[in-house]
């Protein structure tokens, strides 16, 4: 967002400061202290600033709240009213939000005199975009990746976006494609704000095709030439399927969503195929071969799973063995090599009583403790 106010105020000589949690405070306070006409942030370094004194709100004369419905979803509902308080009773505030929950209807009605619903779109129409076109399937979580690695080969394929579930999932799956041949970069919450950002800019450049990104990292991505999106996992609600798939078919251009449900989610996406009003309340099962998955998405048929051979495996340590295990062996031997080898007589004398016996006579008397008495058979 904050580009595009750059941008905008190319001619008008407006200073716009983003400021952020993950970097550094030098540069932020140092143009905070030169002045500043507009100020993009986060809630969490928004609020920091404004204890430390060092971002004065009292002065604010219009507040923007974008992707009002993710945020209070994620959490900052508390960050995001002692912002509010933290600014002037006359200013003018706006609110966008893809969907309009009850939360954000309240937030509204709170702080806002008078507020007006604005939509961008006719009351007739679907909430999905009629240009993207939409493809559920019944899938196994072991071949996932496959079924992605063919759709990254579609012949109208180009920038497409991954959306995963969890963080560990999201780097699982961008180094599984990358390990096959289709760059990828993963995009979560474990990553440095650096790290974010190169992976983001490397998407942009076109230097990766895929993003492998979850829910609370992709919020407020805006790429052109998003031409797939793939839902690894299935959504939670009917508002997360929407936010996803809204990546792609935007500025008037075509797009195609994709969604994998396994056989335990197929509850949940009953009800999202119920609140969407989608004709997917069954999806058909589908794998890797399937010669439907080819014709539905353009896929050559000779696509593989693969475009560079796999790598060698190391070969793993026996069962049983530890680090510690070798090492003890290791000093054990070393010190028997220096250790002088130590000579042994190997001839042995039967007694019984401390008299030796006569030849052959030990076969054919029993074996008795020391000490015992014996007697003749």
């Amino acid at each position: 967002m904050s580009g595009d106010f750059v941008t905008a105020a190319k001619k008008r000589g407006t200073r716009t400061l983003t400021v952020y949690g993950g970097v550094g405070y030098d540069e932020q306070l140092d143009a905070l202290a030169a002045g500043v006409d507009v100020v993009v942030g986060t809630p969490g370094r928004l609020l920091d600033l404004a204890n430390r004194g060092t971002l004065d709100l009292s002065h604010v004369k219009i507040l923007v709240l974008d992707e009002a419905d993710e945020m209070l979803d994620l959490g900052f509902l508390p960050d995001v009213e002692r912002l509010i308080r933290k600014t002037s009773e006359l200013r003018q505030t706006m609110l966008f939000s893809a969907t309009m929950p009850a939360a954000v209807i309240s937030l509204a009605r709170t702080y806002m005199r008078h507020p007006v619903n604005v939509r961008a779109e006719s009351s007739t129409d679907s909430q999905t975009v009629p240009a993207t076109a939409q493809f559920v399937y019944l899938a196994h979580d072991l071949d996932k990746i496959e079924m992605i690695a063919r759709i990254l080969q579609a012949d109208n394929g180009g920038r497409t976006i991954v959306f995963t579930r969890t963080k560990r999932q999201a780097q699982r799956v961008a180094d599984d494609l990358a390990d096959r041949g289709f760059p990828a970069a993963p995009l979560h919450g474990d990553m440095a704000q650096i790290a974010r950002e190169k992976a983001m800019q490397r998407f942009r450049d076109g230097k990766v095709a895929s993003l492998v990104a979850t829910d609370v990292a992709a919020r407020g991505i805006d790429v052109e030439g998003v031409t797939h999106v793939i839902n690894f996992s299935c959504p939670e609600d009917d508002k997360t399927y929407l936010h996803r798939i809204g990546r792609t078919g935007r500025a008037g251009a075509s797009g195609v969503a994709i969604t994998f449900v396994d056989w335990a989610d197929a509850t949940r996406w009953k009800l999202i195929n119920k609140a969407m009003d989608l004709p997917y309340d069954e999806p058909a099962e589908t794998y890797s071969t399937s010669p439907h998955l080819f014709h539905d998405l353009g896929i050559p048929t000779d696509a593989k799973g693969r475009l560079v051979p796999e790598k060698p495996r190391e070969p793993r340590a026996e069962r049983g063995s530890s680090r510690s295990d070798s090492r003890a062996d290791s000093r054990r031997s070393s010190d028997d090599a220096d250790r002088p080898r130590r000579k042994r007589n190997r001839s042995r004398t039967r007694t019984r009583s401390g008299e030796p016996l006569a030849n052959g006579s030990a076969g054919r008397r029993r074996r008795r403790s020391p000490g015992s008495a014996t007697s003749n058979d």
